[in-house]
């Protein structure tokens, strides 16, 4: 039986994927927004997803599997072009960063 004092609370880095020590956290972040905000078009739409599998030339299953988090198979590129299907300009910025530091890979979603 555990007591009060056993629990241990870690400040996150932002990165779940980085937190968890997964290889490429930067990468997995970036897709999972990407698969975030395909996502919240279709709830915005209310497609089904047999509808979302025509439009964007994919099976019903595996739009279930992208939807539940399983998107390590797919390439930034092919989550991008997932987006243009669904009707989206995206956009792609370079900048110098905004601070000394790395650069960072983000996603806006207007």
């Amino acid at each position: 039986m555990s007591g009060k004092g056993d629990t241990r609370i870690e400040r996150s880095s932002g990165n779940v994927f980085a937190d968890l020590g997964r290889p490429d956290p930067d990468l997995h972040l970036l897709k999972a927004g990407l698969v975030s905000r395909i996502d919240q078009i279709i709830r915005e739409r209310r497609l089904t997803q047999v509808r979302v599998a025509e439009i964007l030339g994919i099976s019903q299953p595996d739009v279930s599997r992208l939807l539940r988090g399983n998107f390590r198979d797919y390439s930034v590129e092919r989550l991008l072009r997932l987006l243009t299907s669904l009707g989206r300009d995206v956009e792609i910025v370079i900048r110098k960063p905004r601070a000394r530091r790395q650069g960072r890979l983000s996603i806006e979603a207007i």
